[in-house]
C-alpha cells in the first residue's frame, strides 16, 4: 500500500502471525502528524503502539500534571539535578515545536486519537522515562552531569537557527539523540541508555502488542535499532532496573572528608594553633564563598545565599548531605512557588531567562549551582591548606 507522504521511513515487519507497520517520525514535524493519521486510517490495525510510557502518556493527556509536582519532595529525594536536566531537554523540543507552530509530541497524540477513532487498542511501548533517565544519571559522574547541564544551557541559542526544512534531517535521529549529539561524543553512556537500550525495549514491546495487525509509531532514530533487534531474544528485566552505585563512588565520597579532617588535625598538631586556624579559615572561606557565589549566580534569596555559605563547609565533610539541598530548601521556603509558577513552567523553560524567572526552576538552579560551588571550593581549599603546612 502506498501513502501520499512517503518521506518518513515505513517498514513492514512480521512476528509469528502478526504484521507490524513500523512508522518512523520526527517528533516536531507537521508532516509526520499527517502521515500517522493516514497510515492508521488506511491500515485499520488492531492496536497502535506509541513511543510513550505511562508517565509521558499522562503528561500529554493531562496538561495540569506539572501543577502536582512537590518541589520540596524533589529536593529531599535528591532528584533536583535530574529534574533540571529533564526540563532542559524538554525545553529544546518545545522551542523547536513552537518555532514550527506544532505541539510537542503531536504525532503521538495523533496516533492515540486515530487509534481511538478507528477502534484500535493503544499500546504503550516505551520504557518508563524515570528508569531511562535514572539509568543514565546513575552511570554518569558528577563532572559529566555538570558538563551535560552547562552544554545544554549554552546550546539554547542554537534552536533559533533551525529552519523547517532542517526537520527532514531530524527525522533521521531520535529527538533526544539530536539534542545530545555533541555531548554524546564525550558521554557515550547517553547514547547507550537513551537510544540503544530503548531500541531493544521498543522492539520487545511492539512484538507483544495485542492483535494481528499493528501500527507502531516511533521516532525515526529508533527504526534502525528496532529492525536490528527485531529477531533477537530480549530480556526486559535488566533494562527495567537501576544499576547499583559504584563502590568506588562511595569510597571517594567518604575518603575526601576523612582526608580533610585528618589534614586539619595534622595542621594543629604539627604547626600549632596558628597554622591549624589558617587551614580552617581556608576551608571555610573557599567552601562558603564559592557555594555562596553559586547561589548568587542562580539569583537566590539573600537568606539562601547566607545559608549556602554557612552550610557548605559542614556539608562538604558529610557525604550524606549536600550544600545545595540545604540552600534549595531555604529557597523553596523563602520564595515558595505559586500556582502560576507551575502553570507557566512549560512556557518559561523555553528561554534561558525563564529558567531564572520561574520560582520552580530557580530552586533547581540554586541546588545545582550551590553544589557546584561547594565542590569547586573543596578542590580550591585543599592545595591552600597543604601550602599552609
Amino acid at each position: 500500500m502506498e501513502f501520499k507522504n512517503n518521506c518518513d521511513p515505513i517498514y513492514r515487519l512480521t512476528h509469528d502471525d502478526k504484521e507490524i507497520v513500523l512508522v518512523g517520525t520526527a517528533h516536531v514535524s507537521k508532516t509526520s502528524v499527517d502521515l500517522v493519521k493516514e497510515v492508521i486510517e488506511q491500515e485499520k490495525p488492531d492496536s497502535v503502539c506509541v513511543e510513550l510510557c505511562a508517565g509521558r502518556f499522562q503528561t500529554l493527556r493531562q496538561h495540569e500534571s506539572w501543577q502536582q509536582m512537590d518541589i520540596i519532595k524533589v529536593i529531599k529525594e535528591k532528584k533536583a539535578f535530574l529534574l533540571l536536566s529533564n526540563l532542559i531537554l524538554a525545553a529544546f523540543q518545545k522551542r523547536i515545536a513552537a518555532k514550527l507552530e506544532i505541539r510537542p509530541g503531536q504525532e503521538m497524540i495523533q496516533a492515540i486519537e486515530s487509534a481511538e477513532q478507528n477502534g484500535a487498542a493503544v499500546h504503550l511501548a516505551d520504557r518508563d522515562v524515570r528508569i531511562t533517565l535514572g539509568r543514565t544519571w546513575r552511570q554518569m559522574g558528577w563532572w559529566a552531569r555538570i558538563k551535560l547541564v552547562f552544554q545544554l544551557l549554552i546550546s539554547f541559542g542554537d534552536v533559533e537557527e533551525i529552519k523547517a526544512e532542517e526537520i527532514e534531517r531530524l527525522k533521521q535521529q531520535d529527538m533526544l539523540e539530536s539534542i545530545l549529539a555533541e555531548v554524546g561524543r564525550s558521554l557515550p553512556t547517553l547514547r547507550k541508555t537513551l537510544i540503544d537500550e530503548r531500541d531493544q525495549y521498543l522492539a520487545a514491546k511492539i512484538r507483544t502488542a495485542p492483535g494481528r495487525k499493528i501500527v507502531a509509531v516511533v521516532g525515526a532514530g529508533h527504526v534502525p535499532g528496532i529492525r536490528h533487534y527485531w529477531d533477537q531474544s530480549i530480556d526486559l528485566g535488566p533494562l527495567e532496573v537501576l544499576p547499583p552505585r559504584s563502590r568506588w563512588v562511595k569510597v571517594i565520597q567518604w575518603a575526601i572528608p576523612m582526608i580533610i579532617i585528618c589534614l586539619l588535625v595534622f595542621g594543629f598538631y604539627k604547626g600549632g594553633k596558628e597554622v591549624g586556624t589558617g587551614m580552617v579559615i581556608w576551608w571555610i572561606g573557599a567552601n562558603g564563598m564559592l557555594a555562596g557565589l553559586g547561589a548568587l549566580a542562580a539569583l537566590a534569596h539573600p537568606l539562601t545565599i547566607i545559608s549556602s555559605m554557612l552550610a557548605a563547609p559542614l556539608t562538604s565533610l558529610n557525604p550524606m548531605i549536600a550544600a545545595g539541598w540545604v540552600s534549595g530548601l531555604v529557597e523553596a521556603f523563602s520564595r515558595k512557588p505559586q500556582v502560576k509558577d507551575f502553570e507557566h513552567l512549560q512556557e518559561d523553560i523555553q528561554t534561558v531567562r525563564g529558567f531564572w524567572h520561574n520560582k520552580v526552576t530557580r530552586i533547581l538552579l540554586v541546588v545545582a549551582f550551590t553544589n557546584l560551588g561547594s565542590t569547586v571550593g573543596t578542590f580550591v581549599a585543599f592545595p591552600m591548606m597543604m601550602k599552609a603546612l
